[in-house]
């Protein structure tokens, strides 16, 4: 059985403070020097990724801030350029696309 959108919404949710409590404490500096970290943030960013490419168009339209397009392309370049992940790449998504997608998750919990 597929997953519903309530569902994927959280495994974007688990995602994100998974992410989170792994690079917390870290620097770019140490981050790229943490091969592991590196692959387990590359994973769960994958994870996001496909999970977003099932949520509903209606409920994406209702949060501009985020770039669903580039967000659904991740996962096929982690797959697929794996050999040219960067990790100042992967860094600014954490520092800057994870928020937002954090409130979006808060604001659909509800949704079964």
């Amino acid at each position: 059985m597929k997953p519903t959108a309530a569902e994927r919404i959280g495994h974007i949710n688990e995602a994100i403070d998974t992410i989170r409590r792994g690079v917390h404490g870290h620097t770019l500096v140490t981050f790229t020097d943490d091969t592991i970290l590196r692959a387990a943030v590359e994973r769960l960013l994958g994870n996001i990724s496909e999970a977003s490419r099932h949520i509903p168009d209606d409920l994406k339209s209702e949060a501009h801030e985020i770039n669903w397009r580039r967000l659904a392309d991740l996962g096929n370049w982690l797959r697929h350029a794996y050999h040219r992940t960067d990790a100042g790449l992967l860094w600014t998504m954490v520092e800057e696309d994870l928020e937002p997608l954090k409130s979006f998750v808060a604001r659909h919990t509800q949704i079964k």
